[in-house]
């Protein structure tokens, strides 16, 4: 009776974390989808040839699928208590917690690099803003737009940047989605002391970093979570061995 009570609690909580991860792996694939799908997100925008887009895509489709497939196994092995299914199980969540960790390294080493190539493409944007010869570059626009005005900001480091742009009918011309005007069209003459003077990469940082510790923190959970999961899983391949053993 007792190691009875044992086995269903260990299937009940090796369920609920497998349970988690697929959910988690679901997301992956769906947020994927949706940026390959969607053409009016800021990542499809600033991505003329789709590159950038089939290699996130690649990246959160791989891995939601390959996560959705790793607890499909894991949920064979731990229902019908197979116990080469619970090994293979452990092995391949201890090669996705290595995966993660080199990642997240991957990720902080190449911040610099992804921060200079974002930043060169959406200063392109702000010099092209507003011709009357790129139609196709509407999109990158209206997005620009809503990004300014969600965040009440203007120009990437400032306001100041949206001097670069060529297709003002004069000099002191800002976007009207760097002030508070509901006009339709790409420019406004409105006075500075109504106009947004912060950049937006100034307050998209200040989000990060007033966010980091959050997003820190769900990375490493999730990293325990998968380490939790393997003990787990161990334990109850042991648990299997030791009631096989003793029904002999």
């Amino acid at each position: 009776m007792l190691r009875k009570s044992k086995t269903l609690i260990f299937k009940y909580f090796l369920n609920l974390f497998n349970g988690a991860f697929l959910v988690f792996g679901l997301l992956l694939m769906g947020f994927g989808t949706w940026l390959l799908l969607d053409r009016n997100n800021l990542f499809t925008a600033l991505d003329e040839n789709n590159h950038l887009i089939l290699y996130i895509f690649r990246i959160f489709g791989g891995t939601g699928l390959a996560t959705v497939l790793l607890c499909l196994l894991g949920y064979l092995g731990i229902h019908n208590e197979i116990r080469c299914l619970l090994i293979l199980y452990a092995v391949l969540l201890t090669w996705a917690c290595g995966v993660q960790v080199v990642l997240s390294a991957l990720i902080f080493a190449k911040k610099e690099e992804v921060h200079q190539v974002w930043h060169e493409k959406i200063d392109l944007v702000i010099s092209q803003y507003g011709s009357k010869n790129m139609p196709e570059d509407i999109p990158k626009w209206t997005i620009l737009n809503a990004v300014q005005r969600t965040l009440q900001c203007c120009g990437q480091d400032n306001y100041t940047d949206w001097m670069k742009n060529k297709n003002k009918e004069n000099s002191e011309q800002v976007p009207c989605s760097c002030t508070n005007s509901t006009l339709r069209k790409w420019f406004c003459d409105e006075p500075l002391n109504a106009t947004y003077l912060e950049g937006c990469e100034n307050k998209i940082n200040t989000w990060y970093h007033a966010n980091a510790l959050t997003l820190l923190g769900i990375n490493f959970g999730l990293l325990a979570s998968e380490v939790l999961q393997v003990s787990l899983t161990v334990s109850f391949f042991r648990h299997i061995g030791n009631r096989i053993y003793a029904e002999k």
